[in-house]
């Protein structure tokens, strides 16, 4: 019994001593004592940021000692900056000042860190970081706000700010039935429309573009804002009788799949052609350009049911830039009827204009056209450098661009210049004046000019190669088998635009001239204006609709897209430049 007692105490003892190492290793006492005031880091530790979980309780003090010692500014850095400029929320991320240089690798510090820090273990921070867990929580606060639809760049989430420039960009989408049953019906949409984003284009609901076409599936197509590429898109939802993008098929090939096709973008003068009979136009304004101070109407119609029955597709282009970026002086109205397709023009409309832009963008060539008032050599070196930059051989199209500018006081100026056969009228101080120069071939002026080159046109020719133009841009092949075709545009004389009532311009293709006269469309202007002289905030549109019609009433076969600038509103509303 004796050895059996000896063996079960040193078994006790042992098991006493393990007890006590547990004991000593864990350390349970220190969540007992309330008495901890000060905790030891070793040097390594300092690199642990100590970041505030909220940043409403961020420390002024924290930001003032940033302010007052530049050095130690790169220890407080932006996390982040989202939501509405005028609700601004910055979150802080804060690190420790460097060891002082007598400490060693494997020294202590003591830091006072108050009653905070009770509960904390050696190594962990104050409160626990922010960084990825609060982006993605003010992600989800930009998804519901509204600029849900931007797509944030790294540099952006380093910036104490998102440019307001960045945060507006975007553009007006209005889209108009102007063939089908429907007929007639409107829509416009903003990139940050949270309720109609997608737009669906179908039959019956939830389509939120409804249109009552039996060809049309109950969701036929969508068009989103793509934010990546600050474009409007359209897409086809698998339809069971296809969607045309200006006559060209954007439906996937086995449209029985009902597999959607590809997103397509959109620009201004396309037109949206769901089964066969519903046709809808689409127009793209900036939104920089709903600031204009001109009274501004556009309206097209690919005139599809003149030629008994056949499919006439739509080649028409209309665009304006106003003001242009970077010179706000500036402001350009554009028309181009493409032939051969509708690539060209859609090309020409948007390379010329930011060419102009580029051009203006030069403060001596700015200064230039202010001081000379006229802008003849930019206007001939933005056609030039348009031509260069197309490579379209076997496409081509008209131009017509009328550029305006305000001389800062109580004016504005205008040029135009243009290749083919689309025009420009303008009605100043009651006195009309075509700004553009006819490019048929059978035009006077232009037969002059080809028969001078050498070779001249026999009598009763109407056509060189085929064509009726002599000179458009694109066309590569044609200008490279005959040089009589040119690319060179007519550019008219400077008009002042002053104090008149009735001042406007008229840009249309050539669908409209071939039925109406310039004259007729100035009294026809006149009349409109009268008439709706009520309503002057939709008179522009107004009136570029009531052409249109005209146009159709008398039974015109070629598309036809019009432009219709209102000068008297932008006397009314004139900026003061700086000149």
């Amino acid at each position: 019994m004796a050895i059996f007692d000896i063996v079960t105490i040193i078994i006790i003892i042992m098991l006493l001593l393990v007890l006590l190492l547990i004991l000593l290793a864990c350390k349970p006492w220190r969540f007992f004592s309330r008495s901890h005031q000060r905790l030891s880091f070793k040097v390594d530790d300092l690199e642990r940021p100590l970041v505030q979980e909220d940043s409403d309780q961020l420390p002024s003090q924290i930001i003032e000692s940033v302010k007052n010692n530049p050095s130690e500014g790169s220890y407080l850095q932006t996390e982040g900056h989202f939501g509405s400029p005028g609700a601004q929320s910055l979150t802080y991320k804060q690190r420790l000042p460097p060891p002082a240089p007598h400490l060693t690798q494997g020294a202590s510090l003591v830091l006072d860190i108050g009653d905070q820090a009770e509960d904390l273990l050696v190594g962990q921070t104050l409160r626990r970081p922010l960084t990825n867990r609060y982006i993605q929580e003010q992600k989800s606060t930009i998804k519901e706000g509204p600029y849900r639809d931007l797509r944030l760049r790294p540099d952006d989430v380093k910036s104490p700010s998102i440019s307001t420039g960045i945060l507006h960009q975007g553009s007006c989408l209005s889209l108009e039935v102007i063939t089908g049953p429907a007929r007639g019906v409107r829509c416009s949409v903003l990139p940050t429309d949270a309720s109609k984003l997608p737009l669906t284009l179908g039959r019956v609901p939830p389509s939120n573009f409804l249109l009552k076409d039996s060809e049309i599936s109950g969701r036929h197509a969508m068009i989103n804002w793509n934010s990546n590429t600050l474009k409007w898109e359209l897409v086809d939802m698998g339809s069971l009788n296809g969607t045309l993008l200006n006559s060209k098929a954007v439906h996937h090939p086995d449209s029985g799949s009902r597999t959607w096709g590809e997103p397509k973008e959109l620009v201004s003068g396309d037109v949206i052609t769901l089964g066969t009979t519903s046709q809808i136009s689409v127009q793209v304004t900036s939104l920089s350009e709903s600031e204009v101070p001109f009274g501004i109407g556009m309206a097209s119609d690919p005139m599809s049911t003149r030629r008994g029955g056949k499919r006439l597709p739509m080649e028409d282009v209309c665009y304006y830039r106003c003001p242009l970026p970077g010179a706000d002086q500036f402001g350009l109205f554009g028309i181009c009827d493409g032939h051969g397709g509708a690539v060209a023009a859609q090309s020409v409309s948007k390379i010329l204009p930011e060419i102009v832009a580029t051009i203006l963008l030069d403060p001596l060539r700015r200064e230039k056209v202010l001081s000379r008032q006229d802008a003849s050599d930019v206007l001939s070196e933005a056609f030039s450098q348009t031509e260069a930059c197309l490579n379209h051989y076997y496409e081509g199209c008209t131009a017509t661009l009328l550029l305006v500018w305000g001389d800062g006081y109580d004016s504005f100026f205008a040029q135009c210049a243009n290749v083919g056969d689309s025009a420009c009228v303008m009605n100043v101080v009651e006195k009309q004046m075509k700004m553009t120069e006819d490019h048929r071939i059978t035009s006077y002026s232009e037969r002059q000019r080809i028969n001078g080159r050498g070779e001249p046109l026999k009598d009763g020719d109407t056509r060189l190669c085929g064509l009726n133009l002599g000179r458009m841009l694109g066309d590569k092949f044609l200008k490279e088998q005959d040089a009589r075709f040119s690319s060179e545009p007519y550019i008219s004389q400077v008009v002042r635009v002053g104090q008149a009532n009735e001042d406007f311009a008229v840009l249309a293709s050539d669908g409209l001239w071939d039925v109406i006269s310039a004259k007729k469309a100035n009294q026809l202007v006149l009349q409109a204006k009268e008439r709706y002289s009520t309503d002057r905030k939709c008179s522009a549109q107004k009136i570029a609709d009531y052409l249109l019609n005209e146009a159709k009433k008398l039974r015109t076969k070629d598309n036809t897209s019009i432009v219709y600038v209102d000068f008297d509103t932008a006397l009314r509303n004139l900026c003061k430049y700086d000149p």
